[in-house]
Order: C-alpha cells, then structure tokens, then sequence
C-alpha cells in the first residue's frame, strides 16, 4: 500500500467520523441526549451501528467529541509555556485567547448546544468527568517538568486550583449560551472574570514552574 493510500485511507476515515457526528448532533438537538439511540444515528449517517461505536465508544462522546482536546488543553498549554513564563501565567494566555476566538473548548458552544448539554444528566456527569482526567493530566505533566517526589502534593494541588478556573469558567460560558448572549457579549465577561480569577491565584502560583530561559 502506497503512502498515497494510506492518506486517502485516513481522510476516508476522518470523514466518516465527522459525518457520524456531524447526525449524532442534528439528532441530539432535535430529539434529546437521552432520547436519541444509536440506532437512529446510524440510519442518519447511513452506516452500521457498529461503525457508530467503532468511532466512538461512549454515546456522550457522539456530543462532546472534542474531548480529547479537551482534557489534554490545559497540560498543553503548560507543557508549550514560553521561557521564563510560569504555568500560570501560560494557561492564562491561552485562556483568554481562546475567548478572543470564541472556541467551543472553552464553552462557546451557543444556545442550542447549550441547552442540550445542561438538560442532559448523562452529559453534564461526563463534563463532569472530563474536567477531573484534565486535572489529573495538568498535575502529572506538572510533576514532571518540576520534578516533584513521588509524595509531593505541590503539582496535585496547583492543579486543582488552576483547572477550578477552567471548570468555574467554562460553567460560565455555557451558562451564558444558554441564556442567548451573544459570543461577543461572553467574552467581554469571560476576559474580566479570567483576569481576576488568575489575579487571585497569582500570589500562591506566580512563580511555579517558571521555564528556565535558554
């Protein structure tokens, strides 16, 4: 198989799974979360169940598939911080530019989507779920770029209170969504609150794991 194939291959594959959310989510909207099977998603993406759940294994993920995305966004930007920035300092950087570009990661997910997400138990427990492995990914990518012991509960506890900005925040926007401000109407309050929220924070975590300059 030629690497021209390959690529093609994996293109296929990518539409796929874009097309099956792409129905899942026209679904979700017009019928519900809970009320939606797997069954009906396939009808409408015109392909096997099974394909369905060879895609994603968990139903939620149908809705939230940025996922990965997400529970991996915050030791990102940490892991990518400038020289002489600290992980404070990067992962309020990368806040407030994902407000500039109104990103969906953040909970710009408007009112429709909003609404589907917070009348559904299923979804809110996996959000849920989601902000506690971003947590946990935050606190191991910490411990190892400051070499913290085995038994130092430095790295769990920044964590913690830096992923509350994140989860208080994000709570924040999609509750705004739902209520049908606009993006731009989100942003102007998201970037004040950001700012104070890291202001508070700035005193405990200013400068922790700062990155050496070269």
């Amino acid at each position: 198989m030629t690497s021209t194939d390959v690529g093609l291959r994996e293109l296929k594959k990518q539409e796929t799974r874009q097309l099956i959310s792409d129905q899942a989510t026209l679904l979700f909207i017009e019928k519900g979360f809970e009320e939606t099977t797997i069954a009906e998603i396939a009808a409408a993406a015109r392909v096997a169940k099974k394909t369905v759940t060879n895609y994603f294994a968990r139903k939620e993920d149908l809705a939230l598939d940025q996922h990965e995305e997400f529970t991996n966004g915050l030791a990102n930007a940490v892991r990518d911080r400038k020289a002489g920035e600290s992980a404070l300092a990067a992962l309020r950087r990368t806040f407030l530019d994902a407000v500039a570009e109104h990103s969906p990661v953040i909970g710009f997910t408007g009112p429709v989507f909003a609404k589907m997400v917070l009348e559904s138990p299923t979804l809110t427990a996996r959000l849920r779920e989601l902000h506690e492995l971003r947590e946990a990914a935050l606190a191991e990518l910490l411990a190892t770029e400051t070499g913290a012991d085995a038994d130092d509960v430095t790295p769990i506890m920044a964590a913690a209170e830096l992923n509350a900005i994140d989860r208080v925040l994000f709570r924040e926007a999609l509750r705004r969504s739902h209520a049908g401000e606009s993006n731009e109407e989100i942003a102007k309050a998201l970037t004040k609150a950001t700012k104070r929220a890291f202001e508070l924070l700035e005193p405990a975590f200013g400068d922790y794991a700062i990155r050496e300059k070269a």
